[in-house]
């Protein structure tokens, strides 16, 4: 089963570098060795994150996540933090909208302890009452700070514009007054019906073979049963837009408003969602910027920043354009980007610029693979988008395969200029 480190092998994780093994209480395992450092790097995840928040909760998976760390039966709060800083190690929970996140990186020596302390946070925590003070005074700073930060408000008025009542449309944080209501009991009872075994991924890069990993998380996690563990969450539907949304969040004293236009993009298994990366590249990221870069900022420069973004995730995805702005500028802006928007859908783009993101995109993968945590995120994304063990030695060749028709086809497929969500947030309107 173990696959011996090979200095002359493909630099390109795939399927005969990488194990992968499903233990009998359902973890999946995913490991490739590199004795070129004497680290590991481990990072993971399982079902649970904001989507399994309850009504007048949202929040709790993060709160719960970040309680994680903070005592388990077996470690106080201090002992768990000592250890890891006694070699030099480092560990760390989050909540997304679908999982609950960790990682942490080690000497190898010390991917036994590492892994101790993980499975003790994910068994037994205790969530010390002090603590769960402590991070609700936290979080409820970070929400105040939040609430007035131009870039942060016209994001979560964009979220909830395009996915009104729907996971993707709400912060994984929470509110002010859902963090209030969220008592010890509360992480306690979620911790407790949705942490297990059950669709958990782990993965280990670095200097250690795979059957020592193997052995490992066998031994520290496969015996963790959980007869209560929800089963897994299915998304509602959203809607697309009908007609354009335009929106202005006032906050008085600030000299710079933030501005974001956006659209429903892609799943990331979405046939289309290559052409689509690819696409946004050239009108938003690619060198200076892009297209919209180049326009806006560059040659009319009417704003401090501009680019684009596509987010995709398991059932959904964003297109999105930012800029930072002076408030008299804002109108303008907005014109020069609907007119860029619609150069975008009307026409090809040039096969230079497609040719400049294809090289962009496939000298930038060996890069991204350089340190045990890049493959580690590499094969983490694997397994949760079930894209198979030969994708990234298949990489190049797709992103090869991609037309300037494709990327017009799937642009033509979500940017519709008459059906746009524009959030701007700062000074007031004048």
């Amino acid at each position: 089963m173990t696959k011996q480190n090979n200095p002359s092998r493909n630099s390109i994780p795939g399927p005969d570098d990488i194990t992968r093994v499903v233990l009998d209480n359902d973890i999946t395992i995913l490991t490739r060795d590199n004795f070129n450092s004497p680290s590991v790097v481990l990072q993971g995840y399982l079902p649970g994150g904001s989507l399994y928040d309850p009504q007048g909760q949202l929040g709790l998976a993060h709160f719960t996540a970040t309680s994680l760390m903070r005592g388990t039966q077996y470690h106080s709060f201090q002992e768990i933090y000592n250890s890891l800083e006694s070699v030099g190690a480092s560990l760390g929970f989050g909540a997304s909208v679908h999982n609950i996140n960790f990682g942490g990186r080690a000497l190898a020596e010390d991917l036994s302890l590492l892994l101790e302390l993980l499975a003790g946070c994910l068994y037994t925590p205790v969530f010390p009452q002090e603590h769960v003070e402590r991070l609700r005074a936290q979080f409820l700073t970070n929400l105040a700070i939040r609430e007035q930060d131009t870039e942060e408000r016209a994001s979560l008025a964009l979220d909830e514009t395009l996915f009104p009542n729907h996971p993707y449309g709400r912060p994984e944080d929470g509110y002010p007054d859902s963090i209030r209501s969220i008592q010890r009991e509360n992480l306690v009872q979620f911790h407790q019906k949705n942490f297990g075994p059950r669709g958990m991924v782990i993965v280990v890069v670095g200097a250690v073979t795979a059957d020592r990993v193997i052995e490992l998380v066998q031994s520290k996690l496969g015996d963790w049963i959980n007869d209560r563990q929800s089963s897994s969450y299915s998304l509602p539907d959203y809607q697309p837009l009908i007609k354009t949304v335009r929106q202005h969040i006032p906050l008085p004293g600030k000299s710079q408003t933030d501005l974001l236009i956006g659209m429903h993009g892609p799943c990331r298994t979405a046939p289309e969602y290559l052409a689509a990366s690819l696409g946004n590249n050239i009108l938003g990221q690619f060198g200076m910027m892009g297209r919209i870069g180049d326009a806006v900022r560059e040659r009319a420069g009417l704003a401090y920043h501009a680019s684009t973004s596509l987010n995709s995730w398991q059932q959904g995805g964003s297109w999105e354009v930012s800029a930072g702005v002076n408030p008299a500028n804002l109108q303008r802006t907005i014109d020069l980007i609907l007119q860029e928007l619609q150069r975008f859908v009307q026409e090809t783009v040039s096969l230079e610029e497609l040719q400049d993101s294809q090289a962009n995109y496939i000298g930038r993968l060996p890069l991204s693979l350089e340190s045990n945590a890049g493959v580690a995120g590499a094969l983490l994304n694997l397994e949760r988008f079930q894209l198979g063990l030969d994708y990234y030695r298949l990489y190049a060749q797709n992103v090869s395969k991609i037309t300037p028709d494709a990327i017009l086809e799937a642009a033509r497929k979500y940017i519709h200029t008459d059906r746009l969500a524009i959030i701007s947030s700062g000074p007031d309107l004048e």
